[in-house]
């Protein structure tokens, strides 16, 4: 579900991975994640050039989220956007 979070749209496959298009707080754009088969890792490239290489499988939305939508001041900005409270 985390991945709705980031505007996820438009995605299709590429050569060893998948391109999709993201709308979330820090990035706006294209992303393609890409499985780097020597390394048996990922890759995630940004379309503002931003490169996250070595990216394991068990961390790949964690990392995305981290580049695409998680900010610093993530509770507040959803609040903020949504119009919501948010209880502690």
């Amino acid at each position: 579900m985390i991945v709705f979070s980031w505007g996820f749209h438009d995605a299709y496959p590429i050569h060893n991975g998948l391109h999709f298009s993201v709308n979330g707080y820090l990035h706006q754009g294209e992303v393609e994640v890409v499985y780097n088969d020597g390394a048996d890792l990922f890759e995630v490239h940004l379309s503002d050039g931003r490169v996250e290489a070595d990216v394991y499988a068990d961390c790949l939305v964690r990392v995305i989220d981290g580049l695409v939508e998680r900010c610093d001041d993530y509770k507040g900005r959803v609040s903020e956007e949504y119009n919501l409270t948010i209880h502690k």
